[in-house]
């Protein structure tokens, strides 16, 4: 009982520690980027474009997600799971995330359960699994689709200029990027002509692709088109030097992912360790390791090894974390 009880405190603890401190809130961070944003325009002087930027901020203030609490994290939320479907660029249903968050957690308590773990021990590992696997899978395939839509992003402002000069107007344009770029650019460029010919404004059209790809790239361009709408200028120019800036950011971000990949290595393979040397000690003596498994001190140690490992990831990973 005391056992049960002790590895339900560590598993509430380690739960608690990924996704209060692993995630900061999304409110916090939007609101930073935004004041940023906010900096860069302010140092200009022209009240116009310091009007049109308040007035931005205030329509995004009403689209940003309330600050969650910790039950709310823990919880699948269906809005936040429809939200992470879209922006991975999948057709499922948020009934089908729950069936398959079942699955992720009855296979887990199936295997431990068969191999002569406790079932409360099985029980937790099934649970924990069935929280944390499909949202891990939907933030990987996000992640993914962001990546790749970031990569082609200047191709399509480049394109939006050409588009420009040549006397085309922006919607018409738009609807030439989405069948000239493959991939994830396209589909996006194809969703906001859509809802332009269904009525939409653009800003509008704009906005809700920006918030749900949540990508700080795509918000510079929506950012920089209400601005030159307001105040006029020469757009072309402007969305030249926007592509030009993008570029430069995503060769940042490559060399700093080059400059950092050696330690990332070394984190891996430290985390892996004692995982691979219990795997190989438990296959070559399956009885010398059974006592992890069975004696109340080993548990509690082990419990304990793996909420410091966990601390040393979180802090070797904010180590290499870098805003840019």
């Amino acid at each position: 009982m005391l056992t049960a009880m002790f590895m339900l405190v560590m598993a509430v603890v380690m739960t608690m520690f990924f996704f209060v401190l692993a995630r900061p809130p999304a409110q916090r961070a939007f609101a930073k980027r935004l004041t940023a944003v906010r900096g860069r325009h302010n140092v200009s002087g022209e009240p116009v474009v310091n009007e049109q930027v308040r007035k931005l901020l205030a329509s995004r203030a009403a689209t940003v997600r309330k600050e969650k609490t910790l039950l709310t994290r823990v919880l699948p939320d269906p809005a936040d799971i429809s939200r992470k479907v879209e922006a991975a660029g999948k057709k499922w249903s948020v009934q089908n995330y729950f069936i398959g968050s079942g699955i992720a957690a009855a296979v887990p308590f199936i295997g431990f359960t068969l191999v002569g773990l406790p079932m409360w021990m099985a029980l937790i590992f099934g649970v924990a699994a069935g929280l944390a696997l499909p949202p891990m899978l939907l933030n990987f395939l996000g992640k993914r689709r962001i990546a790749q839509f970031v990569m082609r992003f200047p191709d399509a402002i480049e394109l939006l200029v050409r588009g420009l000069r040549a006397g085309l107007p922006v919607a018409e344009t738009m609807g030439a990027i989405a069948s000239e770029i493959e991939g994830p650019v396209g589909s996006e460029f194809q969703a906001v002509s859509d809802r332009m010919r269904i009525g939409r404004t653009l800003e509008a059209a704009l906005q809700e692709t920006a918030d749900r790809l949540g990508t700080a790239e795509f918000q510079f361009f929506v950012i920089t088109l209400a601005i030159q709408r307001e105040t006029g200028g020469n757009l072309a120019e402007t969305l030249s030097n926007l592509s030009e800036v993008l570029r430069k950011r995503m060769q940042m971000k490559l060399k700093i992912s080059a400059m950092s990949s050696e330690s990332k290595a070394s984190a891996y393979i430290i985390g892996a360790l004692p995982f691979i040397v219990f795997g190989l000690i438990s296959f070559i003596s399956p009885t010398y390791m059974a006592s992890f498994f069975t004696d109340q001190r080993l548990i509690i140690a082990g419990m304990g090894g793996m909420v410091w490992m966990s601390i040393g990831a979180y802090i070797m990973r904010q180590m290499i974390n870098f805003e840019i």
